[in-house]
């Protein structure tokens, strides 16, 4: 395979798994959490968060993407900020890559452990919190290990999303070969200039086996974390 890819095209593979890598982890804390709150709580404003936690869904990936450079930016409100008392810089950088794709992939993995949450028996919980058990306690020994599926296929499909993000990506951190070019950029790129198909199909084979072998191990994944929840 060495061979069948070029420098770039490797390049652009290695970014993208590295920039999907790190979306997902970057994601899962915070999506953990959102989605017991709103599968669990009840509070003001509860409807309101969970549209702005969809919202990267409805809205085109540009205008996320353009959103996310006057707010990431240099000269935007938080960039200039972590600039300033940082050195920290987003906007055309891979770690701006990577805040790009988890705030796209956020809402799918939101949902997936919302799901695996409210299909959790409350009672389950609140008989181990009437035992003197700290609230998150119960929830890393009772619904932590109950969610795993969920939380593993969740997951997936953060990462499979970050890997094919594209729209937000190339509006806040552009199409820079070896810095930013991830493989959808990298694919458009190709697409751009003549003779460039053959590396544009090659990219595509390869986004499409590393998609199918990550639903695959999801798949194997989830089914061993239901077995030993079952045998449990």
């Amino acid at each position: 395979m060495s061979d069948w890819l070029g420098p770039a095209e490797w390049q652009a593979l290695a970014l993208s798994l590295w920039v999907s890598f790190f979306a997902t982890l970057l994601s899962l804390p915070f999506g953990v959490f959102i989605a017991y709150a709103l599968a669990r709580w009840q509070f003001r404003g509860k409807h309101i968060l969970n549209v702005l936690v969809h919202l990267p869904l409805i809205l085109p990936p540009v205008v996320t993407g353009y959103l996310l450079l006057l707010t990431f930016g240099r000269q935007g409100a938080i960039g200039s900020w972590l600039y300033d008392n940082f050195g920290v810089i987003l906007a055309f950088r891979w770690t701006g890559a990577v805040l790009a794709a988890a705030i796209m992939a956020f809402p799918l993995m939101v949902r997936s452990l919302r799901l695996a949450i409210e299909a959790v028996d409350p009672k389950l919980e609140q008989a181990a919190a009437t035992l003197g058990a700290p609230r998150l306690w119960v929830f890393v020994t009772v619904t932590l290990p109950l969610i795993l599926p969920g939380l593993i296929a969740g997951s997936v499909l953060a990462f499979a999303k970050a890997m094919g993000e594209f729209g937000a990506t190339i509006t806040f951190v552009s199409n820079i070969p070896g810095q930013t070019q991830t493989l959808p950029s990298a694919i458009y790129a190709f697409l751009q200039v003549p003779g460039g198909e053959g590396s544009a199909l090659r990219l595509v084979v390869v986004s499409v086996v590393v998609a199918m072998g990550a639903l695959l191990a999801s798949e194997w994944l989830a089914r061993r974390a239901v077995q030993r929840i079952a045998g449990s």
